[in-house]
């Protein structure tokens, strides 16, 4: 039986109960009372019933089937139409870009039904969507700032090259700025290119035995440069030696990018710490600074994808060097944390097994 309301919808072609409930509820009706006639035919013999009320029977059947029919539907459409109406309606304002849509629960928290659990997953996944499109127009608007600058850098300074009154001092130091900015520009785009093919895990980690304290001494002494420049306390405690089974080259990208981000924002003056030690299971590597430090809504995105802290891109970087080694991470089953205070510096922590987890096989 078609309801009669008309649907908001138009891709709703018919109600939740059609005509084939009606059929059903009939079916229903003609075999309970078939049954009970033939429980007391003993008494009653329901063959000699006159026509009429034979008809009067099946009068009752219909009547009674489509009351049911009308009561159930009702109900339904009370309780569950209706809410999923509401539902197909906010989903579609969602789609259509409004992420400010809020379904509100039909009953108390201690009575909720499947429909109330609907509804709160469906606000959370309207909050992760709001929250993955801010981070999207970040992206783009954070892409665009980052190309464009050094770009402006290097046409800036190509043109002053063009300059025939400049003396050697002069072309030298625009030659070097052209330099840095192009190094930056390809930096930006190889860490997009290698986070987008880990985040699709076109790279899979190849394990290897490599000594992983050997390895955190080369890249601490890539920037010795820039320690000994601000006049850095760098300090390191490390094992003599430690095998560990990982991908060298990607764990490389790990210290490279904390290292850098503690040299960075560590003023000149401060001191940065590198701290390596083992449980014998896992090895435990820490990189700690004197920096500004972040407050806990700043902790709560830095390994979102072109996230930084100072909005003012005031610091050279590009937001993808923590997005780079959370992955990293995640694909060799290693962690990070952070404990960071404002004006106290950070201490990033990260833990990876000696040994890769070995695969279960199935048997």
């Amino acid at each position: 039986m078609r309801s009669a309301e008309k649907f908001a919808d138009r891709r709703v072609k018919r109600a939740l109960f059609p005509l084939r409930t009606f059929r059903l509820f009939f079916a229903m009706f003609a075999v309970f009372t078939t049954v009970q006639m033939l429980m007391i035919g003993s008494v009653i013999d329901y063959r000699r019933l006159p026509l009429a009320n034979t008809l009067g029977v099946l009068g009752f059947w219909v009547a009674a089937s489509v009351g049911f029919t009308l009561i159930t539907g009702l109900l339904v459409r009370h309780q569950y139409q209706k809410p999923i109406e509401e539902v197909s309606e906010a989903a579609r304002k969602v789609a259509g870009g409004d992420f400010s849509v809020y379904l509100a629960p039909k009953h108390p928290q201690d009575k909720a039904t499947h429909l109330d659990v609907l509804c709160l997953d469906f606000n959370k996944m309207v909050e992760e969507l709001g929250s993955i499109e801010t981070l999207k127009t970040d992206f783009f608007s954070n892409v665009s700032h980052e190309i464009k600058t050094p770009l402006a850098v290097i046409q800036n300074h190509a043109e002053l090259l063009q300059q025939k009154q400049l003396t050697e001092e002069q072309r030298q130091e625009s030659t070097a700025v052209i330099l840095q900015a192009a190094r930056r520009l390809s930096s930006l785009i190889t860490n997009m290119l290698k986070l987008n093919k880990l985040e699709k895990q076109v790279i899979q980690p190849q394990p290897r035995p490599f000594d992983v304290c050997a390895q955190l001494c080369a890249c601490a002494l890539q920037f010795e440069d820039v320690w000994e420049k601000k006049q850095i306390d760098f300090e390191a405690d490390l094992q003599e030696r430690l095998l560990l089974t990982a991908d060298e080259g990607l764990l490389e990208l790990v210290w490279t990018n904390l290292l850098s981000n503690a040299m960075k924002f560590t003023p000149a003056g401060g001191k940065v710490t590198l701290t390596q030690r083992t449980d014998g299971e896992r090895v435990i590597v820490t990189v700690a600074d004197t920096g500004c430090g972040m407050d806990p809504a700043t902790r709560r995105h830095i390994f979102d994808q072109f996230y930084q802290g100072d909005t003012s891109h005031a610091t050279e970087g590009n937001g993808l060097g923590l997005a780079l080694v959370r992955r990293v991470l995640e694909l060799s089953d290693g962690t990070i944390t952070v404990a960071s205070t404002p004006g106290q510096g950070s201490t990033f922590t990260v833990e990876l097994p000696l040994t890769p987890r070995q695969e279960e096989n199935p048997a």
